[in-house]
């Protein structure tokens, strides 16, 4: 009977770990759902701002009842002391039984150990190894940062069949349709930061806001990069900014427009890259020094290209809408010089087709690298 109880209850505490979704980095998200005799008695999510950690919340709610129960986790509880105590302790505390995990914690500093804690105490542990797939896939940037120290790099597109995302002309009105824009906010809540080009701030003016109007743990951190500091000190950007702008440029950049643009409450770095450019690596790089754990690039064709050249992007999320551009004048998706022949494409792996509305449909895939630590499943 407890066996038959996992697939609900671990489904349940999933669902708990995705309502931290935006409110958790640089932590993971996480669900925790305490059971006894059958019955639910005790769940909890992680937020940042929450401070304590899903287990914790779970047993608290439980009580005395957490005596002999069950507890069923997303991720490994953690065995060592970070802003709370461990929760590997909590848990003996509690007198909990059982513990039902979906997936190790990818954090060295826990890895494995929260486990063996818990056997030594007598705690019976036990993998459910059909949600660890989707346990992983829900923590896929804090995994990646924990191996890699940096954010895990998304680049979107909207883009129609033909693979263009301007016309030569007129580009008034969206490509995709207003469902698959709010889809878009809902992938853009999910990460810590995002980035475009000063082509995209000088022809569009965007705003790069969050805008599902949802709690976060962080301010959602908004970048440009701009080698010159070609930004307008009136542009919505700059005028809405509140800690939360940081314009990357080079060193050949004017330093009265630095000065102008700092007093205006932008940060500006200097990432210098080859050809008087800004670097991406060296970008990716400052924000995993500064524990951001994902970064979304919103840019033009220029952008996109550089951004793949530089190896900076490790997965894609491509919009398509049922519409065809044509010509040689609309821009693709990725511009620059491009690679020379078929055989120097770059190369992606792990496709995935998600179904956005009926004529809609999104791209998810991988940047085929020497590291294959990119994949959802490693």
């Amino acid at each position: 009977m407890t066996g038959e109880l996992t697939p609900p209850v671990m489904r349940r505490a999933l669902d708990l770990a995705r309502m931290g979704i935006g409110q958790t980095s640089p932590n993971p998200m996480v669900g925790a759902v305490v059971v006894k005799d059958g019955q639910v008695v005790g769940e909890g999510f992680h937020t940042w701002a929450g401070v304590r950690h899903a287990e914790v919340i779970a047993l608290e709610q439980a009580g005395e009842r957490a005596r002999g129960a069950a507890l069923y986790v997303t991720l490994e509880p953690c065995a060592h002391q970070g802003r709370t105590g461990p929760c590997a302790e909590a848990v003996i505390a509690a007198g909990i039984a059982r513990v039902v995990a979906a997936a190790e914690d990818p954090n060295p500093l826990v890895s494995g150990r929260g486990f063996a804690r818990l056997r030594e105490a007598g705690i019976v542990v036990e993998r459910a190894a059909e949600f660890q797939a989707e346990a992983e896939k829900l923590n896929e940037p804090f995994a990646y940062f924990m191996r890699h120290g940096r954010p895990l790099v998304t680049l979107k597109a909207a883009l129609t069949l033909d693979g263009k995302i301007a016309a030569p002309e007129d580009n008034q009105g969206w490509i995709t349709s207003d469902l698959a824009r709010k889809h878009v906010q809902q992938v853009r809540h999910a990460h810590d930061a995002i980035v475009t080009g000063i082509g995209t701030v000088l022809a569009d003016d965007p705003m790069l806001t969050d805008r599902t109007g949802r709690e976060r743990s962080r301010p959602f951190l908004r970048i440009v990069m701009d080698s010159q500091l070609r930004t307008p000190l009136h542009s919505r950007l700059v005028e809405s900014a509140r800690g939360d702008v940081l314009v990357a440029a080079t060193s050949l950049a004017s330093a009265e427009r630095r000065e102008a643009l700092e007093a205006r409450g932008v940060e500006v770095i200097v990432c210098d890259g080859p050809g008087g450019r800004v670097s991406p690596q060296q970008l990716v790089a400052e924000l995993g020094r500064r524990r951001y754990l994902s970064l979304m690039v919103e840019g033009g064709s220029k952008l996109n290209w550089a951004m793949l050249e530089s190896g900076a992007v490790d997965r894609i999320y491509f919009y398509y809408a049922p519409k065809i551009l044509g010509g040689m004048l609309s821009l693709p998706v990725a511009g620059g010089v491009g690679r020379p022949s078929r055989a120097d494409a770059i190369r992606f792996r792990d496709v995935t087709l998600h179904t956005v509305t009926r004529n809609e449909f999104a791209v998810e895939a991988y940047l085929e690298k020497e590291d294959a630590a990119c994949s959802p499943a490693s």
